[in-house]
Order: structure tokens, then sequence, then C-alpha cells
């Protein structure tokens, strides 16, 4: 007889392959499920404190009653309450009740908001006045107030500029540092408006255009570039001879005409600069119809 055959020993069916990727899979649902219960509860709302501002919001405004207790602080009127006097009259435990409030000029009054704009042009006139006096330059200057708004007249052009030239004398320029710094910081558009008055036997308007709008770039050019003003708040003009002070011929009447303007533009509304006219020369404002 043959031997009996020996049995191979049996393979390891136990044995299990790396399985460490399930405890990553494991922390990300865990994380998913954290995320979820986070947002459920954010979108949850608290119906109780919701019914509440509703309730407040309603009896508040007078829409319907309400048994609940309001916590807001003020007096609650209705709409047929609101013409009542009595109804609104100060709690004495409140606050300062029974005190005399600050009276403030109605917004929307033109007269108002006119007077307002004539008191900040006066100012502003003012503190330029003081500067040229501090340098001895006052005289070389006059001021309008108007419709535009504040007129600073650089008057006679020999003071200015030199004869049919745009160069600006050293006069000018102690003038223009006095006005820019001033005028730089304040919230209003300005026009630099040059006028000439030549007189020929045969005129030629284009050259006093040239001329005139020459120098207006010159005194503008300084009033951005060494002022500090804003280039977008200001422009130049030249209109020539078309807009005269005087229409006489003499020779000081002629210096008048030769002039830069530099005018501060009120920013208000045509309606109120209409009345500008009336307030500045002590008037009272005409009634609005």
């Amino acid at each position: 007889m043959s031997a009996p055959r020996r049995r191979r020993p049996k393979e390891d069916e136990d044995s299990h392959p790396d399985e460490r990727w399930m405890a990553s899979y494991m922390d990300m649902v865990t994380v998913l499920m954290c995320m979820f219960i986070v947002l459920f509860a954010m979108s949850t709302v608290d119906q109780q404190k919701f019914e509440q501002l509703r309730d407040s919001l309603a009896t508040g405004f007078g829409v319907v009653e309400s048994n609940t207790v309001d916590t807001a602080v003020g007096v609650i009127a209705s709409p047929e309450q609101v013409d009542d006097k009595e109804a609104l009259e100060p709690d004495a435990a409140l606050p300062g009740a029974g005190e005399a409030e600050l009276e403030i000029p109605d917004a929307a009054d033109p007269a108002a908001l006119a007077a307002a704009e004539v008191q900040d042009l006066s100012l502003l006139q003012e503190r330029i006045r003081a500067g040229l006096q501090e340098q001895g330059l006052d005289d070389t200057v006059r001021f309008e107030i108007d419709d535009r708004g504040l007129t600073i007249r650089l008057v006679s052009s020999e003071m200015f500029f030199a004869p049919d030239a745009a160069d600006l004398t050293g006069q000018a320029v102690q003038v223009l540092q006095t006005i820019g710094p001033i005028v730089a910081p304040t919230a209003y558009h300005a026009s630099v408006e040059g006028h000439t008055a030549q007189v020929r036997q045969i005129t030629d308007n284009a050259l006093d255009w040239e001329l005139s709008s020459s120098r207006a770039v010159k005194v503008l050019r300084y009033l951005v570039e060494e002022s500090g003003v804003e280039f977008s708040r200001v422009r130049a003009v030249g209109y020539g001879e078309s807009r005269p002070l005087t229409s006489g011929t003499s020779a000081e009447e002629l210096a008048q005409n030769r002039r830069v303007d530099i005018v501060v533009l009120s920013g208000q509304t045509e309606e109120v600069r209409q009345l500008i006219p009336g307030i500045v020369s002590g008037q009272a404002p005409a009634a609005q119809q």
C-alpha cells in the first residue's frame, strides 16, 4: 500500500486587504452630517419671535390691535389720532419732555436755501478779502454776489497781464496765491472768464476771443497746478468784447472791461438762485406762487 497523501496546510481565509481608507471615509461622513445639521439649524425660523415682530409692527402702524406686549419705546397712535394734538402730548417721564427744540430750516424752502447760500458765499468772500488785505492787494479785486454765485473780478488787465499778452504779472501771481488755496477746499465749481476791451478801427473779434481765452486758461492753469483746485471743478471761457461792464470808451471805463472773472458758481437750483440778488440787496424775497 502506498503511504497516505499528506494534506497541505489550509491557507488563511480570514486575511483582509488594507482598510485604512474607511477611517477617512467615516470622518468625511461625520463632517457632512455636522454641516447639514448646522444648515438646518440656520434655516429654522423662530415662529414665536416672528409673530411678536409681526404684531409689534401692526400695532405701531395702527393697522390692527394686538394683545401682545410691545417692547418698543415711544408713543403709539392710531391713524385717527394723528391730527389730535392732545393724543401726541409728550410724556413728562420721557427725557427732554417739555424742553424747547431747536428750529431747523426747511430744506425744501427756496428762500431758506437762498439765504444759506448767500451766507456761505459771503463768508468765502470775507476770507478772500482778509487774505488780500494782509498782502495789501485788497484794492486789486472786486466782489459781486448774484444769481450765478460769487464773482471775484480781477479788474484792469495791465495790472495782471502784459499788454496784448496772456502772461501773468507778478502781482497777478500774488493775488492768485491768496485766492486759490481758499477756493480749492470748497465743493463749489468755478468758471474763469476772460474779457477784453480793444478799440480798433477794424474790429477783429477773433483776436479778442483768442486773447481773452488765453488769459482765462493761464489763470485756470495756475489755480489747478499751483493752488490745488480740482481740474474737474473749473473751466475757462473767453468772451472777448461781448460782455463789457460799461459801454463807455474812456480809459477808466475800458480798464474795467479788461478783466478776468473767477466766478464761484452756486450749486443751487435756478428757483433758489433767482432769490439771491434780492437777499443780497436786503429786499425780502418774493412770495412763491
